[in-house]
């Protein structure tokens, strides 16, 4: 039996941490930074087929904690006053059990051993951003054969140079 994984994400924390990220921040536009990793989150979510969950603290949001899903990702942002880190250390405590694997992304080193220390697997924000890229990588070379071989028909290399031969002896 599988475990099931689960990816706690601190939302801020990849912002300030992914080149692209950093920019579109540096031109306060932290809404499209947002988006754009709840995006690529997503796409990893999707590939990798764990659950993916992100939480922003109450920083640029101020308010009660509001959850909700976008693009599939499960978004947290904490109630005003509450970090995304101890959002996090609650919730690693709760979900982690034998069936399931937690992962904390974040580059906080004191969090990373926090959540590290309650049984959560630690990855670093430049960690997670390479696991992204080399995924969305994957797919997009399962998604190249895949076409490639829809334009072809479904046929193989070795079966179309055994028709090639069929046709031959039916011409001699």
């Amino acid at each position: 039996m599988l475990k099931k994984e689960i990816v706690i994400v601190d939302g801020y924390n990849m912002i300030g941490a992914w080149p692209e990220l950093v920019k579109l921040k540096n031109q306060d536009l932290i809404e499209e930074a947002r988006d754009q990793l709840l995006q690529a989150l997503s796409d990893f979510q999707n590939y990798e087929g764990n659950e993916v969950w992100c939480v922003f603290d109450a920083q640029f949001v101020p308010g009660i904690t509001k959850e909700y899903s976008k693009y599939r990702v499960k978004v947290i942002f904490t109630a005003q006053g509450e970090t995304a880190d101890t959002y996090i250390e609650g919730v690693v405590k709760k979900l982690r059990n034998v069936l399931t694997d937690v992962y904390v992304a974040t580059s906080d080193l004191a969090e990373q051993q926090l959540v590290f220390s309650k049984g959560a697997q630690r990855i670093s924000a430049m960690e997670l951003y390479k696991d992204i890229k080399r995924s969305k990588k994957a797919l997009e070379g399962e998604t190249r054969r895949f076409r490639d071989q829809r334009q072809r028909g479904t046929w193989t290399e070795e079966q179309l140079a055994t028709l090639k031969d069929i046709y031959k002896d039916m011409l001699e």
